[in-house]
């Protein structure tokens, strides 16, 4: 009667999982706020202030001229949509739920799902804000015309990829130094703020420029959704390859660390901090 029941296939096993990271997916969604709008409507506040900062600064140093020949606004929102999907991703992941949190004393619950979880529910926020956004551009202001949304949206899921691979590593790290893993993380984001490219056109950069910034799979998604986004746009120094490689070998490394703390962690480790 009290008997827990395993599932017995690989399909159940998988079906129970996915339930799982659903529950904990809409558990972390309201994590931060109590009201789903109200977490919805912040993301949505951050993307449109980081776009008017980015327009002003672009019209007070005359740059515009310097962007993608086409819709200005819609340049600027390509490079921070996925901006922000890699960053929240990445941030979510690296601080969801570890080994030795309230959570894991609850028998289902495991790492594996609190990482699916919270990268899940970094995605839905994130494209139901940028929905809402080019809505709102497209009825009060512009058009919004996107040569091809496949390929746009396809980049969009590799930037949020990314993000949850390397906030997979630095979750790995966080039990064993959480202070220097969260310094590091806040590290990476600030220097996203200008090595992701999404403020400059990269055919336009000068060689020097670009070798610096190529290890960023980031800076290589935002110019390419840029050539998904713009006709006359053609990416030549960048390719989505590489951020797909990169992200996999991440994302394994950061399971094995994973799983190697996840057998040694302990509450003592938490007890002084």
């Amino acid at each position: 009667m009290f008997e827990q029941r395993t599932p017995r296939s690989g399909l159940e096993v998988a079906g129970r999982m996915a339930t799982l990271i659903f529950h904990g997916a809409a558990r972390q969604t309201r994590k931060s706020h109590g009201n789903a709008l109200l977490a919805l409507g912040m993301a949505m506040m951050q993307t449109v202030i980081l776009v008017a900062a980015f327009y002003f600064f672009f019209t007070l140093l005359d740059m515009r001229r310097a962007a993608i020949r086409g819709d200005f606004v819609l340049y600027l929102l390509s490079g921070v949509f996925l901006f922000m999907t890699h960053i929240k991703a990445m941030g979510a992941v690296a601080g969801a739920d570890g080994p030795a949190s309230q959570m894991m004393k609850h028998a289902p619950m495991n790492t594996l799902v609190a990482i699916g979880s919270a990268a899940l529910s970094a995605l839905y926020i994130q494209v139901l804000s940028i929905l809402l956004i080019l809505f709102a551009v497209h009825t009060m202001l512009n058009p919004v015309v996107i040569d091809d949304p496949v390929g746009a949206m396809m980049m969009l899921l590799l930037s949020w990829f990314s993000g949850v691979a390397i906030g997979t590593v630095f979750y790995a790290l966080k039990p064993w130094a959480p202070n220097v893993t969260s310094l590091g993380s806040s590290i990476y984001s600030r220097v996203n703020m200008l090595a992701s490219g999404k403020m400059f056109v990269v055919n336009m950069m000068p060689g020097w420029l670009i070798a610096s910034l190529s290890w960023n799979p980031l800076f290589h998604t935002i110019d390419q959704a840029r050539g998904y986004v713009f006709v006359n746009y053609n990416p030549h120094h960048t390719n989505w390859v590489y951020p797909i490689l990169l992200a996999l070998a991440l994302l394994l490394i950061g399971l094995m660390g994973e799983f190697y703390t996840r057998r040694r962690a302990s509450l003592s480790w938490f007890a002084s901090r």
